[in-house]
């Protein structure tokens, strides 16, 4: 190996290493939903109920919600484009997983309301990480944050369950299809120029 070069292991991500992402996603969601959720009432003094809930749950949340989620994947090395993208879907789960469970037993939300942040969060998520495994970050997180605006904007304001739905459907559908674009290929953080960096196989 010549000394311009770098040598990064690649490797697919273990059983460990999953539950680890999903716990940490987990983590992240009590914290920041009880947060959010007290966010109207200390925050935004002197709008109304509705409209401290609009602007807490359909505009900040969004922002802060995504950007927690994938803010532990900036941070791997060696990984390739799948493994970053199965990454996230395990943060994403572990988020919706304990959201749901403190809204329906610490809030007392009906839990069918609920059930499609279970599906929500792992595809906003891999659709934010997509954006990281193609050097894109921005866009796809603004992306994740439009649907997740989208989202809670329709469940507040629509009183009718499906119409949410639909966006929840929207954000599983461009996770698959970005999910298909993703490929075995190693994500270089430094920018390396191809004679500098050389990749070996799975670890």
């Amino acid at each position: 190996m010549k000394k311009s070069e770098i040598t990064i292991y690649l490797h697919k991500p273990g059983i460990t290493e999953l539950l680890f992402f999903l716990v940490s996603g987990a983590i992240l969601s009590v914290p920041l939903t009880l947060f959010i959720s007290g966010f109207a009432e200390s925050l935004l003094v002197g709008l109304s109920p509705f409209y401290a809930s609009l602007v807490s749950v359909a505009i900040f949340a969004p922002f802060i919600e995504e950007f927690a989620k994938i803010f532990p994947l900036f941070y791997r090395h060696g990984e390739t484009q799948r493994s970053i993208f199965k990454l996230a879907l395990f943060v994403g789960l572990g988020f919706g997983i304990v959201e749901f469970l403190t809204y329906v037993f610490g809030l007392g939300v009906d839990p069918v309301v609920r059930l499609p942040g279970l599906f929500f969060h792992p595809a906003s998520t891999a659709i934010s990480a997509y954006g990281i495994a193609t050097k894109r970050p921005f866009q796809f997180y603004m992306l994740a944050v439009a649907l997740h605006f989208s989202n809670n904007f329709l469940a507040i304001t629509n009183p009718f369950f499906s119409s949410s739905v639909i966006i929840v459907v929207v954000a599983v559908l461009v996770a698959y299809q970005l999910n298909a674009k993703t490929k075995e290929k190693f994500i270089d953080p430094l920018n390396q120029p191809a004679e500098s960096c050389s990749e070996t196989a799975n670890r």
